[in-house]
């Protein structure tokens, strides 16, 4: 069991001080904004600044996903993205192609070929932007836009 993991009954056991201490080493490492979503790291900061113990079993519950995620990333290794990136994307991606009638996208969040193709992607941060691509008839043509 890490240094950062928690009970179940949460409420009173997180203080300001483990959450301090675990924002700095995700950052030092590189974790912090590779996992957590912009959002995510707002509610951490804000925790931080405003509570000095989590009594609310409820935000204790929300603060637990994030230092799980976080405790992952500190972990290391391509397998833990897969779990927290790789398979709620193709899970995402499966669902729309569904919705758009491909009856073999049920099984794509399945494939663990799949779901670590698109782990790679996340964390090598692929991006194709509408800025960057421009898409004519006839071909596609990447243009640097800068």
């Amino acid at each position: 069991m890490s240094k950062w993991s928690f009970s179940s009954d949460l409420s009173g056991f997180l203080n300001k001080n483990q959450l301090v201490n675990l924002k700095t080493n995700a950052k030092r490492s590189g974790v912090w904004f590779k996992v957590l979503q912009r959002i995510d790291g707002v509610l951490f900061d804000l925790t931080i600044r405003v509570v000095v113990n989590v009594r609310s079993h409820q935000l204790a519950k929300s603060m637990l996903v994030f230092i799980r995620k976080l405790e992952n990333g500190l972990k290391g290794g391509f397998s833990s993205g897969l779990v927290e990136i790789g398979l709620p994307l193709a899970q995402k991606i499966s669902s729309v192609a569904q919705k758009l009638g491909n009856l073999s996208a049920t099984a794509w969040s399945l494939y663990p070929a799949f779901i670590r193709f698109l782990t790679g992607l996340h964390i090598n941060d692929f991006r194709l932007t509408k800025r960057s691509l421009l898409i004519t008839p006839n071909h596609l043509r990447r243009v640097d836009k800068r």
